[in-house]
């Protein structure tokens, strides 16, 4: 028998199918629910997500299907019924919606009344999909079953009587998060999903789970009765803790953020969102937060207005400007704050400007850089490297991308200080000290592994970006880059580090590292926790308590009041309209958010306000848009940095942020500084070095370093690299040990 000729119009690989009457083309292999999505045609679902596997469990999605001219003799599930050419389906016939209808019965057996009080209610798809297909009238009479409640954590709120068993949620933590914490247990009428050991969440992406939850049987703990859906405002934003850029909305009701959810982006986030960006609007709203400006008279800090603060500012920067003033730049400021503080710069005559204020080693005059690979396909390679990074907690989606990659074969290979827990398994295992990273780098085995990929990359993150030896590093992780034909992708260590770095926010004279090692007379910082938000906070300070210091803050807290004069209030990015350059170099905005607290001011209006003072050229415009009009590019080619001091004796000091330590707003939060994820300060060793320094688990060892000491509790971990001690940073315990090495013994 010949074969069939192939219709021209149709696309390779695909079949022609009808669905209601419509006539379409559709991938082979593809199912009929994702057909007829792409033709925008509604077909009812519970279990089915786009980006989760198919469970086929619900049956919601019942259509009534012919082949050949012949009538299937049962309704078939849209989403695990394969397409067929010829194919010809009937979402809305008699046959289809009589069984959709009979599923929404069966559904809401058990299903308790509890629309008034249920936080979805409004936005839930039960209740939507039950006013299309559900009885007004139930003709089930037996007492419904009540699910026990289990306490998942401080983020996520469980109702399990109202869960349906869709198993979204299991499939979540199984095959997006990696963690499998969530499951079925028993069978029938008796299936209930649950944790089964009653522990707590610990996957950094937990928040999703209410997501894909199509009832209210998993809500948001932290907004849990706050509002009602149709009483919040939507406003564009973005994610600002680490240099993603995850896209999500801000749900505002009379000026204050209540939650964010994601916004779907799948050349950046998908449809996710961690942990860190969902509930970190809790921070805003510190007792410690910034909201009038105040003058430092004497050692005695008083309220004032605008007027004053801006001549005092003004004053203090007139009377130091050029070389003797240092201007330090938090990493995640937004372009247009950048812009003006570049221009600033520029006005009073000043090559200390940086914004890289937690990088130990510039000797090579590095800027961040987009990444060689769009994050989207990072997911495709076939052999990843991950050099000198916690990713999981620097930047949870690259993670979860990583993941994706692994899942579909990808060999992942991994160089880090410290054997940190990721949701897939490593090809290659490398535990080093970071002075051995560059080295290890350039072992031939890493090198014949990523020349035989066909898509490679090699992701370079915080521990080595921010290590005393990042230099080597870098140069290490371009040549094997351009021995493999592997793209590098360096994460820009802050959420708008590029966009700083475009906006001409780079020294041409001191760096941050060398204007704090070789103090100045006056300083401005700029979104700065001095206490927590430097490489080395005990230079820092001892650098900035010498010196007159013009603080633009969030927030007044006791680090910003021991070394400030003068404490200017400004807008975090959930309340301002701004730009932010994300790690593959995409410029993306927010909306203006929730309500400035106080009488602060967006940061752009007060460098405005503050370069008219001065009456410094570029401050003439009046609004954003002007502002934005006479933004450009500006390359800054900038100067090499000190070396930094390298000692021959201690331990290595790894200091990783902890995942909820990475900057102000997050330490903030209360419900995530209750995780299990936010840790107690402590210093884990090496068995060996451990033993070398008498120190058992939980006892306190006392470690000393150029800049401090401190006072930790040990534990012991062997997946720790010998010769060097591993801290989470982000503490005030922690900051006196900077990146340097250290000296321990029992305390």
């Amino acid at each position: 028998m010949s074969a069939q000729p192939q219709d021209p119009n149709v696309p390779p690989d695909h079949v022609t199918i009808e669905i209601d009457g419509v006539e379409m083309y559709a991938p082979k292999g593809s199912m009929v629910i994702q057909a007829a999505d792409k033709a925008g045609i509604p077909i009812p679902r519970f279990c089915y997500h786009d980006k989760l596997s198919i469970a086929a469990n619900c049956r919601m999605c019942l259509v009534d299907a012919e082949m050949g001219g012949r009538a299937s003799p049962k309704p078939l599930p849209a989403c695990a019924t394969p397409v067929a050419d010829g194919m010809k389906v009937f979402t809305r016939n008699e046959k289809a919606l009589k069984s959709q209808r009979n599923v929404m019965e069966f559904l809401l057996v058990n299903h308790p009344l509890d629309c008034p009080i249920c936080d979805q209610g409004g936005e839930c798809e039960l209740q939507d999909l039950s006013m299309g297909y559900g009885r007004s009238v139930s003709r089930f009479v037996e007492r419904k079953r009540v699910v026990p409640d289990e306490d998942i954590g401080p983020l996520v709120a469980t109702e399990m009587t109202r869960c349906i068993q869709c198993t979204r949620c299991v499939r979540f933590t199984a095959e997006i998060a990696g963690t499998y914490e969530l499951g079925g247990m028993s069978r029938g009428e008796n299936l209930q999903i649950g944790t089964y050991d009653g522990k707590p969440l610990t996957t950094e992406l937990s928040g999703n789970v209410i997501d894909v939850c199509p009832v209210g049987a998993l809500t948001n703990k932290v907004f849990q009765f706050k509002a009602r859906p149709w009483e919040l405002t939507a406003r564009e934003s973005l994610g600002y803790h680490d240099a993603l850029g995850s896209n999500l909305y801000l749900h505002v009701r009379r000026g204050d953020v209540l939650r964010a959810v994601p916004r779907d982006n799948d050349a950046v986030n998908e449809c996710w969102l961690s942990d860190r960006d969902r509930y970190s609007h809790q921070g805003l709203y510190a007792e410690d937060r910034a909201t009038v400006p105040m003058v430092k008279d004497g050692d005695t800090w008083r309220e004032t207005g605008w007027d004053e603060a801006l001549a005092r500012a003004a004053a203090i920067l007139r009377d130091n400007a050029a070389d003797n003033l240092g201007i330090l730049v938090h990493p995640a400021t937004s372009n247009e704050e950048g812009a003006l503080l570049a221009r600033l710069a520029d006005a009073l005559g000043t090559g200390n400007l940086d914004h890289r204020i937690t990088q130990n080693d510039l000797t090579d005059a590095a800027v961040p850089e987009a990444f060689d690979m769009p994050v989207a396909e990072i997911e495709e390679a076939d052999v990843i490297l991950i050099v000198g990074s916690n990713l999981r907690h620097e930047v949870p989606l690259l993670h979860q991308r990583v993941r994706q990659a692994w899942r579909k074969g990808a060999q992942v290979h991994v160089v880090n200080p410290v054997d940190f827990e990721f949701a897939f398994d490593a090809a290659g295992t490398h535990i080093v000290a970071p002075s051995a990273i560059a080295d290890t780098l350039g072992a031939d085995g890493l090198s014949k592994v990523l020349a035989e990929a066909k898509h490679g990359a090699v992701i370079v993150g915080g521990i080595a970006e921010n290590s005393l030896h990042a230099s080597a590093i870098r140069r290490a992780a371009k040549a094997l880059c351009e021995a493999s034909g592997a793209r590098l992708c360096r994460i820009p260590q802050g959420a708008n580090a590029l966009g700083l770095a475009d906006a001409g926010v780079l020294p041409t004279s001191r760096d941050a590292r060398t204007m704090l090692a070789e103090p100045r007379a006056a300083y401005v910082i700029y979104g700065i926790e001095p206490g927590l938000d430097f490489a080395a906070a005990g230079n820092a300070n001892k650098a900035l308590a010498s010196a007159q210091v013009v603080a633009f803050s969030q927030f007044a807290c006791q680090s910003t009041r021991a070394v400030a004069d003068v404490i200017l209030p400004i807008g975090a990015l959930p309340e301002v309209e701004a730009t932010l350059t994300n790690l593959q170099g995409r410029e993306q905005s927010t909306q203006a958010a929730g309500k400035l607290p106080g009488d602060a001011r967006a940061g752009w209006r007060v460098l405005r306000a503050l370069g008219g003072a001065l009456q410094a050229p570029g401050f003439e415009f009046t609004d954003l848009a002007g502002l934005r009009a006479g933004m450009v590019a500006r390359e800054v080619v900038p100067a090499p940095g000190l070396a930094p001091y390298l000692a021959s004796e201690g331990l290595e000091v790894v200091p990783v942020p902890g995942i909820y330590r990475t900057d102000a707003v997050v330490r903030r939060a209360p419900a995530l500084q209750s995780h299990p994820l936010s840790i107690a300060p402590r210093a884990v060793l090496n068995p060996a070095d451990a033993d070398a320094l008498g120190l058992q688990a939980g006892a306190m060892g006392k470690f000393s370093a150029t800049a401090g000491t401190a006072t930790l509790p040990v534990e012991v971990d062997a997946r720790v690299a010998p010769g060097t001690v591993w801290v989470e940073a982000g503490h005030g315990a922690t900051a006196p040990l900077g990146h340097g090495r250290v000296n321990g013994g029992r305390a």
